[in-house]
């Protein structure tokens, strides 16, 4: 079954169909700007769509404006747990999103790409309209593999946040490491170990007596739902047997971009190495300021000199021969919290999660896969008890896609969800989607 066209093709850096829930507010100026550019160019040529339905990638301006998008429709039962939630409060099994993506070639070896993403719920709710990805990417050298891309940009850490397209995916959710909400949060921090371990109950909603005084939300390990502002550089491509990249952002890998909720700025780094056809193996690095400056203003005044980090490991490898495709990824992240009473948490507390996938087309069009995800938390010392600062959750999640037609996708799964602790410990979902891209 082939893929969906990529308007960012060649580089490995596609961009994501999993756009952020998020309202264009005056406190973002870099998300109205990014609209505002978006806007004037997918809207414009977006009429020819319907008019080409072919294999081939659909093109303007004798090939310097290149088109791609995708409607995709999911629908499942309600996720009482909130397992399948994501950094933007919605259910990644309830989604309906209309993509539109543009990359213009102005002059040779400079290309701006960009996404819009709307996104409303099937089980009701308000819709949002939401700039995703918008930068120029400019290669210096039109023999040499090497290329700088700047503004809203792709990801450098890890793999799974620069997949593109819902149809790389023979499943329906999301692996946990990039998208399961742990209680931590950037704007708002736990007095001590007793309020972090308490905060457990309260499931992906979490408060703190330091810095932000509502109940919110907290953030994954690494979120694909969202790309970062920042500068890029990569050496290498695809086709490279080793290839480097590196970026610096405006906030980090659980809460990027500059909003009141983000901390940063965050260097990031991965490596990969292709020692033969069909295998890639991947190593990833990323180190940055993890409380946002709000928060950072409401502790005492001898804990504001210190620098609380987040910095995160990251290991992945994928592998394709005949019908087979197998991947695995790995993430380690470690956070600096400060320490403001007793019982303190005076070490950095930690957390480790695996995702291990593979699929197999059994017929032309028809492909089955299974995904196994676990994340578990470093242990912390309570005035009665020690227990993990978050609880350890499990997924397992098996499925089918059937190309129904040339550029339309049928998907069914089931996904089954344990954690330790919460409201909700055990959950198992089905979930059909239909996806339509160009």
């Amino acid at each position: 079954m082939p893929h969906p066209p990529h308007p960012s093709h060649p580089t490995y850096n596609p961009i994501s169909v999993l756009f952020p829930r998020g309202r264009i507010t005056g406190e973002d100026h870099v998300n109205r700007l990014v609209l505002i550019v978006s806007l004037l160019l997918v809207s414009t040529p977006a009429w020819c769509i319907a008019q080409t339905w072919t294999d081939e990638t659909p093109t303007l301006a004798g090939g310097r404006v290149t088109l791609g998008g995708e409607v995709t429709v999911t629908a499942s039962p309600e996720d009482d747990g909130r397992f399948n939630y994501t950094d933007y409060e919605r259910n990644a099994l309830q989604l309906i999103r209309v993509a539109l993506t543009a990359a213009v070639r102005p002059v040779e070896r400079v290309t701006l790409v960009t996404e819009l993403r709307a996104e409303g719920d099937t089980s009701g709710g308000q819709w949002t309209a939401t700039p995703y990805a918008l930068y120029v990417r400019v290669r210096p050298w039109r023999d040499r593999p090497i290329d700088i891309q700047a503004v809203r940009i792709p990801p450098v850490f890890g793999v799974a946040g620069r997949r593109a397209y819902a149809n790389d995916n023979v499943l329906i959710g999301y692996p946990l490491i990039w998208q399961y909400l742990t209680i931590l949060r950037p704007d708002a921090v736990p007095a001590n170990a007793d309020e972090l371990i308490y905060a457990r109950d309260a499931g992906w909603q979490s408060w703190y007596s330091v810095g932000a005084s509502d109940y919110e939300r907290g953030v994954p390990l690494a979120t694909a739902f969202r790309y970062d502002t920042g500068v890029e550089a990569r050496v290498g491509d695809e086709l490279s047997r080793i290839s480097v990249a590196a970026a610096v952002t405006a906030g980090t890998l659980s809460s990027p971009g500059t909003g009141a909720r983000s901390g940063g700025p965050q260097l990031s780094t991965r490596v990969a190495v292709r020692p033969t056809i069909g295998l890639v193996i991947g190593g990833s690095f990323a180190d940055g300021d993890f409380l946002s400056n709000a928060a950072e203003r409401d502790l005492p005044a001898d804990s504001r000199s210190q620098r609380y980090a987040q910095q995160s490991w990251g290991a992945d490898a994928e592998y394709s021969r005949d019908h087979w495709l197998v991947r695995a990824e790995a993430i380690a992240v470690r956070w600096a919290l400060p320490y403001l009473d007793d019982p303190p948490i005076d070490e950095p507390i930690t957390s480790a999660g695996i995702s291990v996938e593979g699929r197999y087309r059994v017929a032309p069009g028809v492909t089955v896969g299974a995904r196994v995800d676990h994340i578990g938390f470093s242990t912390l010392a309570g005035k009665y008890e020690s227990l993990p600062w978050d609880a350890p959750v499990s997924r397992v999640e098996g499925g089918i896609a059937w190309n129904i037609a040339r550029h339309v996708t049928a998907r069914f799964s089931v996904q089954h969800n344990h954690r330790q602790r919460g409201q909700v410990t055990s959950s198992t979902l089905p979930a059909a989607q239909v996806s339509l891209w160009f």
